[in-house]
């Protein structure tokens, strides 16, 4: 029996996109490019769906890969009429927001995998826009391959795998392979991007008496959540291809998937390490602004002890009193000074050598 996607909890599903309602929008304005391939190369030309599927049954072979952007519901139904794809796989499709995952609809293989760019912080106006995501989809049957992106580029895999014929011979999940694996590389990549800044960050945190800006802190957290959100149910869908659905995946593609699994592994052990260290980063610097709020009201209070003495003297002999003897001796005024700049003094060596100044 075909899988079910789990329905939205606690929320409205999203609307799909809306489309015009006159005139009607043609199915191939959603169509990129629909090429085919043949024994692992791909035909010259551009196809239309009819005629790629009319193609691969005169050669009894290969398969075809439809190249669709962001599809209006009717756009999409009208494509997988002509490919015969389950309609749960359709609303999907057009719904985009999937979180990445492998479904099997009876002989077709249904992938959701989430995109990650990178974003220098210095290059952006809006600090969410450091990382940001997308959607690449992939629908794959015996002889046809199609592709919805959402949000996410995808090069023109028909040049990309020119120097791996053998293994795109073996059919459409030989795409979707390379697709998995330039996505999970560009993780790796994202990750070193963002090891680095993390590591800055380390270093204005730790290094003495330099200003760091907690905000930033925060910023990259909520970036590095984001893409944990983005990569970490792929490895779920990755083992799934590796382990299950024998009959449509051959040995060698499985083999080449257990080799992007391991990568994906890989990144999510960095992306969590960061999140950890980002968290300890966050205790450090609250530690070290506790600490400096601390050796500041030492400092207040130091100088305030110290000007308390004086005032105090001041105080006493500012009272209006006939008798008090030193009111009409002739070293009263120099004397009470002299009080004053000792104490003062005093405090100030004693402040001193307890660090407190």
């Amino acid at each position: 029996m075909p899988s079910v996607p789990t329905p939205f909890r606690g929320r409205k599903k999203p609307a799909p996109p809306s489309q015009p309602s006159f005139p009607p929008v043609p199915a191939e304005r959603a169509i990129e490019h629909c090429r085919v391939f043949v024994d692992g190369e791909s035909l010259p030309g551009e196809y239309s769906a009819h005629s790629a599927l009319e193609t691969v049954a005169e050669y009894g072979r290969g398969f075809v890969w439809v190249g669709l952007h962001e599809p209006y519901e009717s756009q999409m139904t009208k494509i997988a009429s002509q490919f015969g794809i389950h309609e749960l796989i359709v609303e999907d499709a057009v719904m985009a927001h999937q979180r990445p995952k492998l479904e099997r609809y009876d002989d077709q293989l249904f992938v959701v995998a989430r995109s990650v760019n990178y974003r220098d912080h210095d290059e952006v106006k809006d600090k969410r826009q450091i990382i940001s995501t997308g959607e690449i989809q992939m629908i794959m049957g015996s002889n046809f391959i199609i592709t919805v992106r959402h949000g996410a580029k995808l090069p023109n895999l028909a040049y990309t795998v020119k120097d791996e014929q053998d293994l795109v011979e073996l059919g459409p999940v030989a795409m979707a392979w390379k697709i998995l694996d330039m996505m999970v590389d560009r993780y790796s990549e994202v990750a070193r991007l963002i090891s680095d800044e993390v590591d800055e960050l380390e270093e204005e945190i730790f290094t003495p008496n330099l200003k760091f800006d907690v905000d930033r802190i925060y910023m990259f957290k909520r970036e590095v959540l984001e893409m944990k959100h983005a990569i970490y149910p792929l490895s779920a869908a990755l083992k799934a291809m590796v382990s299950d659905h024998k009959d449509l995946i051959s040995t060698q593609i499985r083999s080449y998937l257990r080799d992007v699994y391991d990568h994906e592994l890989v990144v999510n052990d960095l992306v969590a390490s960061f999140d950890e260290r980002l968290t300890s980063l966050i205790d450090a610097s609250v530690a070290k602004v506790t600490m400096q709020q601390n050796s500041d009201m030492r400092t207040i209070s130091a100088v305030v002890g110290m000007w308390a003495a004086p005032t105090l003297v001041a105080g006493i002999y500012g009272m209006n009193f006939d008798i008090m003897p030193e009111l009409h001796w002739a070293f009263g005024y120099p004397m009470a000074i002299i009080i004053m700049v000792a104490v003062v003094g005093g405090l100030w060596a004693w402040f001193r050598k307890n660090h407190w100044l």
